[in-house]
């Protein structure tokens, strides 16, 4: 047996009903990859992932140090030191990690601590300085950073005094802090 209709054929939805429901649809699938996509990781800010200080070993020289948090690393071919007033002989850095970048191409870089000496060209017991280091680096999450600067303002210990105390660099405030 055999049924046929006659004179009906589908009924469509009317047009904004279809393009709600596809808007739906596609918010719907949104929301569910978003729910199951990995968490985009918490990154530091600059300052905090790559913490300068310094300190004045003695009237002519000065240590500045890097710590570098766990997941980042600092490119060796990107520091750089001055200091004012007078100035720096160049800095002799420690020799990097070599490391083969997507960015870059190969190069060296340091994690954990960094310990680099400045020669101070014309300094004097008692003067106050400021150090400023340029810097970049990266997180292992695959996140480069713009270059950074940032300073430390010290006093230049009297000839015998022994090191001055570890300054650390200034801290930025951010939007919600």
């Amino acid at each position: 047996m055999r049924v046929t209709l006659t004179g009906s054929s589908p009924r469509r939805l009317p047009e904004r009903l279809r393009y709600g429901a596809l808007a739906l649809a596609f918010a719907g699938a949104h929301v569910l990859a978003q729910a199951f996509a990995p968490p985009e990781p918490k990154l530091l800010p600059p300052e905090q992932a790559f913490r300068l200080s310094a300190r004045a070993l003695d009237p002519l020289t000065i240590e500045a140090r890097f710590d570098v948090a766990d997941g980042y690393y600092l490119y060796r071919d990107k520091l750089r030191f001055s200091v004012t007033p007078g100035g720096a002989a160049p800095a002799t850095l420690p020799p990097g990690k070599p490391k083969h970048d997507e960015f870059f191409g190969d190069v060296e870089t340091y994690r954990g601590r960094v310990v680099v000496r400045l020669p101070l060209l014309a300094a004097r017991a008692g003067q106050e300085i400021t150090v400023k280091a340029d810097s970049q680096g990266c997180a292992d999450a695959g996140i480069c950073y713009p270059p950074t600067v940032q300073q430390v303002r010290m006093t230049l210990p009297a000839a015998g005094a022994g090191p001055g105390p570890v300054v650390e660099a200034a801290r930025k405030k951010g939007w919600f802090n």
